[in-house]
């Protein structure tokens, strides 16, 4: 099974340094859309942890929750919404969370989601450790 969703090369090397003392990490603030996460045939891409942006990014906003999933606090599901206005009538198939420093540190692709008009649409996206 193809990796659709890592944390990338930029987010593990922040993490070791933080973790070494030699930098304090930056936390997460913003989650991006975009509609470039699927091949030609229509299947979603796989994620190396190489990606320094989203292949074809649409939409950047700020985090509006984050949340510990778990009883260790090991697992901080963030979550935003697109709006009822934004991004109508695209097919959203990549999201992203990047931090204060503006990197993107996690990425996910998936099957191509429809955006309406009129209708928000909310995505989580989990950073598990």
């Amino acid at each position: 099974m193809a990796v659709t969703g890592i944390m990338t090369v930029i987010g593990r090397k922040k993490l070791c340094k933080a973790h070494a003392g030699e930098i304090a990490l930056p936390s997460i603030t913003h989650m991006a859309w975009g509609n470039g996460g699927v091949d030609e045939n229509g299947q979603p891409k796989e994620a190396t942890g190489l990606e320094i942006n989203l292949y074809h990014q649409l939409l950047q906003k700020a985090i509006e929750s984050r949340v510990f999933t778990n009883p260790e606090q090991t697992t901080c599901c963030y979550a935003a919404t697109i709006g009822a206005d934004e991004l109508v009538g695209e097919e959203i198939s990549e999201i992203g969370l990047f931090d204060s420093e503006g990197d993107l540190v996690a990425y996910r692709t998936f099957s191509r989601k429809g955006k309406d008009a009129d209708i928000p649409q909310s995505y989580e996206m989990s950073e598990i450790f």
